[in-house]
């Protein structure tokens, strides 16, 4: 993808403004936690207009917090060095040797280059993981499978993988306070001191929860939540959210996004919207237009 210049009368740059200006009036000083998802951040000019519409919403006064994955960047860097990784219900099994290139990869390369590119805007980002301050502490989770040959369930040990048992708010509070922009990498301690690996929207989710945001986006690689005929779902009721899953039409690697999404408004968040990281400007375009750019699920 290029970027392209646009050339805007002044008319249409007033208009723009005056439409957006009450959604900015809505969302000022309010917090609005961003996933942003690795298969998002794989184009430049995508990244640099993520960066934009995060800088920007800073500047209008609301209060971003990003949370970023990197499932394929910890992918290619793992066949870099030769380790398999396998993947149960979802979720990445994380040996000794797999959690150290986890957290080089999420808590280095990628946090960093997102703090760059949002403190090239001109805004203030800085990067933490779950470890830094006890931000988070995880506790670590098995999944049961069923086996295709006898139909019977066992438990699976995925390694070093975890899900939030606490999220420290202050930590955030502090950072908020002086207009910094947190940009938050999912690896996580345990009680014990192990490094453990967090599902990306898992983390966003307890994050968002904790801080009673106004909005949890969730940026991914499909428009949002499609009916049976592929046609976008506007808006949905956590009730209407269930329903859907019971009855397939949300399946597969929706499900547990769907189910993150109804655990933050459980814990506080207002509404979560699930919408397309491939669109340019899908954050601002969700939080300052009518119709917004993806699926918004409120209770």
């Amino acid at each position: 993808m290029t970027a392209q210049t646009t050339s805007i009368s002044n008319h249409d740059k007033a208009r723009i403004l005056s439409e957006a200006l009450p959604y900015m009036q809505r969302y000022d000083s309010r917090t609005v936690v961003v996933k942003y998802g690795g298969h998002a951040m794989g184009n430049d000019d995508l990244a640099r207009a993520f960066a934009q519409d995060i800088g920007l919403l800073r500047q209008a006064g609301v209060h971003p917090v990003v949370v970023h994955g990197g499932g394929p960047q910890i992918g290619a860097m793992l066949e870099r060095v030769k380790i398999q990784s396998d993947f149960v219900a979802g979720l990445r099994v994380t040996d000794a040797a797999t959690i150290e290139i986890v957290e080089m990869v999420l808590a280095g390369t990628i946090n960093k280059q997102i703090v760059q590119m949002i403190n090239g805007t001109g805004a203030r980002a800085i990067g933490l993981s779950g470890k830094d301050g006890r931000l988070v502490v995880a506790k670590k989770v098995n999944r049961t499978v069923v086996d295709p040959e006898s139909n019977i369930e066992k438990a699976v040990d995925l390694g070093f993988v975890g899900e939030p048992e606490t999220v420290d708010r202050r930590v955030l509070d502090s950072l908020i306070e002086t207009g910094l922009i947190p940009v938050l990498a999912p690896i996580a301690a345990s009680a014990d001191g192990e490094t453990l690996n967090v599902n990306g929207d898992t983390f966003a989710g307890s994050v968002a929860g904790v801080l009673n945001a106004s909005r949890l986006l969730v940026l991914t690689d499909v428009p949002g939540v499609l009916d049976a005929s592929g046609t976008l779902i506007r808006e949905l009721t956590v009730e209407k959210a269930r329903a859907l899953i019971a009855d397939g039409t949300i399946a597969g690697g929706m499900i547990p996004k769907i189910e993150t999404c109804i655990h933050a408004i459980d814990a506080g968040v207002e509404a979560v919207v699930v919408i397309n990281g491939k669109v340019p400007h899908a954050v601002l375009l969700e939080l300052l237009t009518d119709h917004g750019v993806g699926t918004l699920i409120r209770r």
